[in-house]
């Protein structure tokens, strides 16, 4: 495995320990001791290394709206300005696509970021054609749209705007406080019912937030982001995903903090570990629980039919047995009891209009 010697302070920050070879890679190179010191040396240099910083490219993208037709998936259309997120969460599923890019799933997701820095454009070009027709935009699905280099790029913010000039639809995931800056996009857009936003709140244990999700908002500031959300008029859910056995435990204290701050949709999925995903999650367990990896693994493998990872699309999400069940049934009786998901949120299409259109009496 590339990279095994990496110290504990270089990776300071980071949800993967190492630039775990990708799929595609003919050739994979590991540690060996020849007797030599080799190992004894690289891991002295390694230890004078500094802490990995963030790289960001930059690409021209042709198309920037993804279509699924997945039946597990609740949004027909999905827009993500970035590759890669420096949120560093060691479960994202989204991590194996770096490999179609010839980076490393672990270290390289969350350091070496692509950014469509002509998304906006795009978009507009997109929802502008003639045989265009609306349906809700899912913003963020497979990787932060407010992850930290939002803040000076501001690519998510510009899809809003085209999005608010044509009023368009869409729905946002974030584990970000970033999202407060735009409020004052996207609360005009919610009133209009066009507008809603997901906040991921894993668990309400900052120490282990700071291990699964290193760069993300701690969770009292995600609690706090739900309150400025809900007092701006925005529909706010909360996404207690993934549900990982033995590491997070807190489900119902977080759907609690979350109702108490004014969210009133809540969704939860287990941990999905496909491809690169496995072994990078086990050797992140092997670095913060080794007394518990093996239990836990055995608990994620029993959902999946035996297997680490089961891509069905019955079962992909939610996965099945016994300790899927028990999940599920702490989730229902939870959201129940507070009073969860009673209204569905239903954006108007209706309003829609091509960006850049005018009214008739332009014409002349």
């Amino acid at each position: 495995m590339a990279d095994a010697h990496i110290p504990l302070h270089a990776i300071k920050g980071r949800g993967a320990a190492s630039r775990l070879a990708h799929r595609f890679e003919k050739d994979v190179r590991d540690d060996f001791d020849d007797g030599w010191g080799t190992l004894d040396d690289e891991a002295q240099g390694a230890s004078e290394a500094v802490p990995l910083q963030t790289e960001v490219r930059f690409e021209d993208v042709k198309s920037v709206l993804s279509h699924n037709d997945s039946p597990d998936i609740p949004f027909e259309r999905s827009l993500n300005p970035y590759r890669g997120c420096e949120h560093g969460c060691i479960y994202c599923f989204a991590r194996p696509t770096h490999s179609y890019l010839n980076l490393s799933p672990g270290l390289d997701f969350e350091t070496k970021l692509i950014a469509k820095r002509n998304v906006a454009e795009v978009l507009r070009r997109e929802i502008g054609q003639r045989a265009y027709r609306p349906a809700e935009i899912a913003i963020g699905t497979a990787t932060d749209c407010y992850q930290p280099i939002e803040r000076e790029l501001r690519l998510t913010r510009a899809v809003i705007e085209v999005l608010q000039e044509a009023r368009h639809p869409f729905a946002l995931v974030t584990k970000s406080s970033a999202v407060e800056r735009d409020l004052d996009l996207i609360a005009p857009m919610a009133a209009q019912r066009l507008a809603a936003v997901y906040v991921t709140v894993t668990t309400l244990d900052a120490d282990l937030a700071r291990k699964l999700e290193p760069r993300a908002a701690a969770p009292h500031r995600r609690l706090r982001t739900i309150r400025t959300l809900a007092d701006a008029g925005v529909p706010v859910g909360v996404s207690v995903a993934p549900q990982i056995p033995f590491v997070t435990e807190d489900m119902e204290q977080v759907l609690e903090a979350a109702w108490e701050a004014g969210a009133r949709s809540a969704f939860y999925t287990v941990i999905r570990l496909p491809w690169e995903v496995a072994p990078l999650f086990k050797e992140w367990l092997e670095l913060h629980y080794p007394q518990r990896a093996p239990r836990i693994m055995a608990r994620i493998r029993e959902m999946r039919g035996g297997k680490d990872y089961d891509a069905d699309f019955a079962t992909r999400m939610k996965g099945s047995g016994l300790w899927s069940e028990l999940i599920g049934q702490r989730f229902a009786k939870t959201v129940q009891r507070l009073g969860f998901n009673r209204e569905r949120i239903a954006h108007d299409l209706t309003a829609f209009r091509p960006p850049g259109a005018q009214g008739q009496g332009s014409l002349f």
